[in-house]
């Protein structure tokens, strides 16, 4: 539908620029009326369907500091001697900058931007191939502006530290800085538990150690990997559990009424049981005993001196239940996680990050833990979409809005007991719920992640599924003003008509809707669950169904507000890029058209100030 204030002189003007360009069919196809595509606009949203002129476009890190320079790299498929690149630099739904570059039968182009001074800002570069005055081709890539990472964390892994080549190695942490991962935690690179790096007489590092699943780890690899992490400007985390020690860790210095015990008398120590060909079980000790906080802590000093790690990524294993120290005095374990955690950063301050699996501790590390952001490791106690995002309001609560979240949620579970291929649908429905909840997913490295032991790798991920998840991780950075930047959640009043069901909570056959605000904006979010086969966010066998694209979705929103703007994004079309909307207003209801709905769509409505 048409706005009503547009005069039908704009109209004729934007026609004849879009027949020149000749974008007019897509123009209308997409946006409905030439009164919501200015000829910019429309190159904004457009992409041949089969040119592959263009390739690869990256940047040369994952998060720029402010007043930085961003180092952008394009592949060229087949560039003509007249062709010329249009870059946009958008912040939302405003272009920030444009600028034209010759291509001149170029096979690689490097160019740089420097993004204004405004710290934790995204920003979306959107590329176009212009010939013969037509786009021909388009890519697009995010940009983060941030001085410190734990405001906006995407959060991945790496697992693997074996002797390898370095170009192997580049290649895993380049894929990385492509979804702009802006810190990698790394998984059992540890000798011992108790004792993290395998030190000479001299006290020197070890070339090669053992890890406790016996793969072998080697000093070279992991050195590597903190330097090439530190290139893109990605925060290298130390994995360590905050109270494990191996069963030979007495001969190492640890005294036994460290311990943490299944009885008042001190008979039993609590274990966590691995597999009988790993080197060990690990004996758990008490994180209130300041003998065996000195004992790690001095550990970890002597890590963080020997190896230029930036942080320290906790780990725990959940609620034990009922445990008592060698006194026989019970021990509230939850309780002793942030006193440990500030202590910790007495003695050895660094980044922390600790996970609270299935939120045991949370409460305590939100509101006293000298951490980054919180995270959740997501467990059958949340089985279900609607507890991801229950789980990322819940922590924003907590943290009185302070703090972001990641969630580890591995997916596909079951399925990834035997080889095969992650199933997509199931992947990208969580991502756009965890996304669109205003939290992260830790679950990208070497892999995608589908068990707690992240060397698991049964599963592959296809490359259309790639090409998917890039967008997705694009949308996540370009937009993180509007998802995960102090938006609150507010009610909504939505219908839709077509046959559409909306709903304000997730259920099957129905399209999940919710609405934030920030600012004059409000975001609404729909989510397309209206073929799907299960509720569970985990899709543990692989099953979940891709949604049937919905087409021409009419929404009626009750607003007393006057909207001035309305627009929508989803990483499901035209690379994440921002598309204008027409609406009607009157007698407080807002009327607009979304043209597409496949996982998700954000729609923004900007409104004039009160």
């Amino acid at each position: 539908m048409f706005l009503k204030n547009v005069a039908n002189n704009r109209g004729a003007t934007q026609a004849r620029r879009l027949r020149k360009a000749g974008l007019l069919a897509a123009a209308l196809t997409l946006c409905g009326s030439l009164a919501a595509c200015e000829r910019r606009e429309t190159i904004s949203v457009l992409k041949t369907p089969e040119a592959e002129l263009l390739g690869a476009v990256s940047t040369d890190k994952a998060r720029y500091a402010p007043g930085e320079s961003v180092r952008f790299a394009l592949k060229l498929s087949a560039a003509g001697r007249q062709d010329r690149l249009l870059v946009r630099y958008k912040h939302l739904n405003d272009v920030v900058e444009e600028t034209e570059i010759p291509v001149r039968e170029a096979s690689k182009l490097q160019w740089e931007w420097r993004p204004p001074s405004d710290d934790y800002t995204g920003y979306l570069a959107e590329i176009f191939l212009l010939r013969d005055g037509k786009a021909a081709d388009r890519r697009n890539i995010a940009v983060d502006v941030s001085s410190d990472w734990g405001k906006f964390p995407r959060y991945g892994y790496l697992a693997d530290f074996m002797t390898m080549r370095r170009e192997d190695r580049e290649a895993v942490v380049d894929r990385l800085n492509r979804y702009h991962l802006n810190g990698l935690q790394f998984y059992d690179w540890q000798w011992k538990h108790h004792d993290p790096v395998k030190t000479g007489p001299s006290g020197e590092p070890a070339d090669v150690w053992t890890d406790i699943a016996g793969r072998e780890v080697s000093l070279e690899t992991v050195q590597d990997y903190i330097a090439l992490a530190h290139d893109r400007n990605m925060k290298a985390m130390n994995y360590n559990l905050l109270f494990g020690a191996y069963e030979d860790a007495e001969r190492d210095g640890v005294r036994r009424e460290w311990g943490l015990f299944k009885d008042p008398t001190g008979e039993t120590q609590d274990r966590h049981p691995l597999p009988e060909s790993w080197a060990s079980d690990l004996l758990l000790q008490d994180p209130s005993n300041p003998d065996w906080q000195r004992y790690l802590f001095a550990k970890e000093r002597e890590t963080f001196r020997l190896l230029p790690f930036d942080g320290w990524h906790v780990d725990q294993l959940g609620d034990r239940g009922a445990r008592w120290n060698a006194e026989g005095k019970s021990v509230n374990l939850a309780a002793t996680y942030a006193p440990f955690l500030q202590a910790a950063k007495r003695s050895v301050d660094v980044d922390y990050v600790m996970n609270a699996v299935g939120q045991f501790g949370q409460p305590y590390l939100a509101k006293q833990a000298p951490v980054k952001f919180l995270y959740t490791e997501v467990w059958e106690g949340h089985p279900q979409y609607k507890h991801l995002k229950m789980i990322i309001d819940q922590n924003r609560k907590l943290s009185d809005g302070r703090l972001n979240t990641v969630l580890a949620a591995y997916m596909n579970y079951d399925l990834s007991d035997n080889k095969g291929e992650f199933n997509a649908p199931g992947i990208l429905i969580a991502d756009a719920v965890v996304f669109a909840s205003g939290g992260a997913h830790l679950e990208l490295g070497e892999n995608l992640l589908s068990k707690e032991y992240f060397p698991h790798r049964n599963l592959s991920v296809t490359p259309a599924l790639e090409r998917q998840l890039i967008v997705y991780y694009d949308f996540l950075t370009a937009y993180q003003n509007l998802l995960r930047d102090g938006a609150e959640d507010m009610a909504l009043e939505a219908t839709a008509d077509g046959g559409a069901e909306l709903s304000g909570e997730a259920e099957a056959g129905k399209i999940w809707t919710f609405a934030k605000r920030k600012d004059r904006r409000e975001m609404i979010h729909l989510i397309n669950f209206a073929n799907a086969t299960t509720m569970n966010w985990n899709d543990t066998d692989g099953r979940q169904a891709e949604p049937a694209e919905r087409e021409a979705l009419r929404l009626a929103i009750r607003t007393d507000r006057r909207a001035e703007k309305a627009w929508l994004a989803s990483p499901d079309y035209y690379g994440g890029s921002a598309v204008p909307l027409d609406f009607e207003q009157t007698d407080g209801t807002l009327k607009l058209t979304i043209p597409k709905l496949r996982y998700w769509v954000m729609v923004v409505v900007e409104y004039a100030e009160s």
